[in-house]
């Protein structure tokens, strides 16, 4: 997958592209539909297939200071799209240039004149350029003007009602993952490098990959069963586990991040990237009375997820 970070203008062989066009927050089902339908067109006119989406999501931008919300951060969207046979990622720089810009002009001079988009596809809800002003109705009129088509696509709903990126943060927020996974597509997912932290996992017997859960959605504080995949380094695989996601009460306060210990897993993880599926949710995270009756409910925890993982087949999404 070839990645643009620049809507300057896409170098003359590598336009032409069909795109899907949105943040794409957690690339669930109804941003699957999109990009297939995507992709058909792709195929169809036999010309590269590529996924246009902001960085940082336009949220951000324009609130900043708002709680953390984002189901992904950009390399775990770029993994998931990548794992899709995406051929081009136009991760476009979403500041106040891009922002000011009028639907008419984000039409002429981003998907026209600077990326060169033979046809577009995007959510019946779309909507574009300053203010948002600009809809479905507007793209399909620029791009007859401007010469590139326009594919828009209704919503995906499933037995719990529309899938959408605010549905499946409501589940992570219940302790729902697997409501979450079944909108998504795949398990939920926390990637990033492992980070040093305090060391105290190891002092219990129990050492464990630590990584920052920040500016991301926070899923219920806690205790999971977990699948993590280790993305680079020498012990590169697949493992299953258990998580902790919180502030660690135990310990006093403290910045709120994602701990997983890996079963029948030894070696140094420290500045590699993993991923870490939240399968099932155990429990509320606890402040005990001792060390001991902290890793006694460790011991139960990770004998349940055992348990649990034991008996979870490999869904056909993973990893």
């Amino acid at each position: 997958m070839q990645t643009f970070t620049t809507w300057a203008g896409a170098p003359h062989g590598e336009r032409g592209a069909v795109a899907a066009i949105g943040n794409f927050d957690g690339v669930h089902l109804g941003h699957r539909t999109v990009i297939e339908i995507a992709r058909k067109q792709a195929t169809a006119h036999g010309v590269p297939l590529g996924v246009l989406t902001f960085e940082p999501h336009p949220r951000q931008h324009f609130a900043p200071d708002a709680p953390p919300f984002r189901l992904m951060n950009a390399e775990a969207r770029s993994n998931r799209l990548a794992k899709l046979q995406i051929d081009h990622l136009y991760e476009l720089p979403f500041d106040a240039k891009l922002a000011a810009l009028s639907p008419e002009a984000f039409a002429r001079e981003v998907l026209h004149e600077g990326l060169g988009l033979a046809h577009v596809v995007v959510g019946q809800d779309f909507c574009f350029g300053k203010g948002r002003k600009g809809n479905v109705a507007d793209l399909k009129r620029f791009g007859d003007e401007l010469g590139f088509g326009v594919t828009a696509v209704e919503l995906l709903s499933n037995e719990g009602g529309a899938v959408s990126s605010t549905a499946i943060r409501d589940a992570l927020t219940d302790g729902r993952p697997r409501d979450a996974a079944a909108m998504l597509g795949h398990w939920h997912r926390i990637e990033g490098a492992v980070l040093h932290g305090d060391s105290r996992g190891h002092a219990l017997g129990y050492p464990t990959a630590n990584m920052s859960i920040h500016n991301l959605h926070r899923p219920r504080f806690g205790v999971y069963a977990v699948r993590v995949d280790v993305l680079s380094g020498p012990h590169k695989g697949t493992y299953d586990g258990a998580a902790s996601i919180g502030v660690r009460p135990m310990f006093g306060e403290n910045v709120p991040n994602c701990e997983s210990f890996l079963f029948d897993f030894k070696g140094d993880l420290y500045g590699t990237h993993l991923s870490v599926a939240l399968v099932e949710f155990l429990r509320d995270e606890a402040k005990y009375d001792s060390l001991n009756e902290l890793v006694a409910q460790i011991d139960r925890d990770c004998a349940r997820a055992r348990e649990i993982l034991a008996n979870e087949p490999p869904l056909p999404w993973r990893p």
